[in-house]
């Protein structure tokens, strides 16, 4: 009824005696780029935990397409269209940047055993070549056509980082939440960045929510932008209208 694909509702998550979140509301649409920004220790990246299935809340529930997944574990979530990136870059430094993406897409076949194999060998090469073509096509509607062969381990951060989006849309998302995607980029990078995340809302009609430092980034790319202070959503709107908020400017944008 809310129009979100994704919804928080009322989520709260406590740290022994420290509350992390505190009744938190949000969601994004479909086709729709939500920005989350706020100070170090906000509660961001718990929320993101939250969202993703990787920590359960003490309160609240969580809601996909409508239907409550609050307990919901993050395999599930993946499979039903929900990816995630994260601060840290999470990618498999020993294998190569095409099949890293292949990795991404192959829950949707395989397993049976050496004698499934051979029965079904054609029907997995065929699967695979598949898998294959759509991660080139992926690799190179983000820019990065070239480092298909290239070790992921050896990536600078800006390149890692785009490979590490790359997986994460190698098999389509319904929902995309994207941890400080930009850290580490150069302003080139940053702008393909966003071209790619414009692309993916716009064309695919993916929701996306993303957790950003940097604030110009986050109000030229974002339609929303929703600040956290101390576990709690302080200011939502329209980027223009959440950098006059004073309330925001007081607590993390500064007052100049």
């Amino acid at each position: 009824m809310s129009g979100y694909v994704l919804e928080a509702r009322g989520v709260g998550v406590r740290f022994g005696g420290v509350r992390a979140l505190t009744g938190v509301d949000l969601g994004v649409r479909a086709g729709e780029v939500c920005g989350l920004i706020g100070p170090n220790g906000a509660g961001k990246t718990t929320l993101f935990d939250v969202l993703s299935g990787i920590r359960r809340p003490d309160q609240g529930r969580m809601l996909l397409d409508g239907v409550d997944i609050t307990r919901r574990s993050p395999v599930w979530r993946a499979r039903h269209g929900m990816r995630r990136t994260f601060q840290r870059q999470q990618l498999f430094g020993q294998l190569s940047v095409a099949d890293n993406l292949l990795v991404a897409q192959e829950w949707r076949g395989g397993g049976g055993g050496l004698a499934a194999d051979l029965v079904a060998f054609p029907a997995r090469r065929s699967r695979e070549r598949a898998r294959r073509e759509r991660g080139e096509r992926v690799l190179a509607g983000c820019g990065i056509g070239a480092l298909g062969a290239s070790y992921a381990g050896g990536l600078p951060v800006g390149q890692a980082r785009m490979v590490e989006l790359a997986r994460a849309v190698a098999d389509p998302p319904r929902v995309l939440l994207l941890d400080e995607p930009a850290s580490g980029m150069s302003a080139p990078e940053r702008e393909r960045l966003a071209a790619v995340v414009r692309r993916l809302a716009r064309e695919e009609g993916c929701a996306v929510l993303l957790v950003e430092h940097n604030v110009a980034f986050v109000m030229d790319l974002c339609e929303r932008v929703a600040v956290l202070d101390l576990g709690a959503v302080l200011a939502e709107g329209p980027p223009g209208e959440v950098r006059a908020n004073p309330a925001v400017r007081e607590a993390y944008l500064g007052t100049a």
